[in-house]
């Protein structure tokens, strides 16, 4: 059988595999019962499953005539939000999603018995919303002879419409400086006996807000969190403050990060307060690789028409799927955005879309290795 006939036949069991995954929700590395899920669907085909000590993410493999690999990857973790009141894990990013076209472009090509070149690999990474999964799985060899991988990642609908989909997502690179700024307490009635904090975090966010850079690129740096203070009438001790830093491309971030540290130092100096702080949460922006999105974008024609083939999808967005081109320039990647009527947003907790896009995501990755393995 076609693999992609067993997709449309199977179109109610991929649409319950998601509402299962949607229920499973869990947050970064503690996605014990989604990849226990996962494993299990996976196994039930004859499909050989790795397993790893220390986290829950897994790599599925179908054996070809080459050792070469070809790979898919797929998010597994939820957000933690608060939602209706409640804070609770919540996938409102779509890894539920990811998972589900990625697991049934596994099963579809193994019921089928479609036989290609290539291995394929299929990565389920844990902990994407820290942007820490794909280093750990990288350590853990899941690109070893890999020479294309790919990816998918549901699109609002003001970036992709819906029924159509992108070869590629241009995301943007992304860091925070969380730090903490150490003052000398003193009572509100004496300030002068002390060394207020919160005056110098208020001085590091207007310096902050003055950094310019001589840059052709897109970038941002602006507070999202600050905490200080217990008492009306004590100076506190300290501050702790979190800047957010957006950036195109990799080259513009590393020159924000520079002048954002050139600038705290500063205002340590000037404040004569202690600031320690330290980069956290960073993303690599996307690296464009012209041979993935070719293939790319044969599959997505294949499957949609050429006329619903949107050339780029640029986001402000993060995601760690770059960390593996970064680490790794030889190999051929490319995350395809897909097109599903997705509302108000991504991370949004009230996120939804039309769960009908599965199916021609799903269609697109089989289309999408079946070109990979030309290579």
């Amino acid at each position: 059988m076609d693999p992609i006939l067993f997709i449309d036949q199977e179109r109610k069991l991929i649409l319950q595999t998601y509402k299962e995954l949607h229920l499973l929700a869990e947050p970064s590395w503690k996605e014990k019962n989604t990849s226990k899920y996962i494993k299990g669907l996976l196994e039930d085909v004859g499909i050989s499953v790795q397993t790893f000590l220390g986290h829950y993410g897994l790599v599925a493999e179908i054996p070809g005539k080459k050792a070469d690999v070809i790979a898919l990857r797929a998010d597994m973790d939820a957000l933690v939000q608060e939602v209706d009141g409640m804070v609770r894990a919540n996938h409102s990013c779509g890894h539920d999603a990811h998972s589900t076209m990625v697991l049934f472009t596994a099963l579809a090509l193994a019921k089928t018995k479609t036989q290609l070149t290539h291995t394929i690999r299929f990565i389920f990474q844990p902990a994407e919303e820290k942007a820490e999964g794909a280093l750990k799985m990288m350590e853990e060899g899941v690109l070893e002879n890999v020479k294309f991988l790919g990816g998918i990642h549901v699109r609002p609908s003001f970036e992709v419409p819906y029924q159509k989909a992108s070869p590629v997502i241009l995301h943007g690179s992304t860091v925070s400086i969380k730090g903490v700024i150490k003052g000398l307490q003193a009572h509100a009635a004496r300030p002068e006996e002390g060394n207020n904090p919160l005056e110098a975090v208020a001085l590091l966010i207007q310096a902050i807000r003055q950094i310019r850079l001589k840059d052709e690129f897109p970038y941002s740096i602006k507070i999202t969190e600050l905490h200080g203070g217990e008492a009306s009438n004590l100076i506190p001790e300290s501050a702790r403050f979190t800047f957010d830093l957006r950036a195109e491309t990799n080259e513009t971030m590393e020159k924000l990060i520079k002048q954002s540290e050139h600038t705290i130092k500063n205002i340590a100096n000037l404040t004569e307060t202690d600031i320690d702080f330290s980069l956290a949460e960073y993303s690599p922006a996307a690296i464009k690789n012209d041979e993935a999105i070719k293939l790319a974008e044969r599959a997505i024609t294949s499957v949609l028409s050429e006329e619903n083939l949107q050339p780029i999808c640029k986001s402000p967005g993060a995601e760690d799927f770059h960390f593996y081109t970064l680490k790794n320039p030889t190999i051929a990647a490319t995350m395809i955005g897909l097109g599903c009527d997705l509302s108000p947003g991504l991370h949004h907790p009230n996120m939804s879309f039309d769960q009908e896009a599965l199916i021609y995501g799903t269609k697109i990755l089989v289309k999408l290795l079946v070109e990979a393995d030309q290579l």
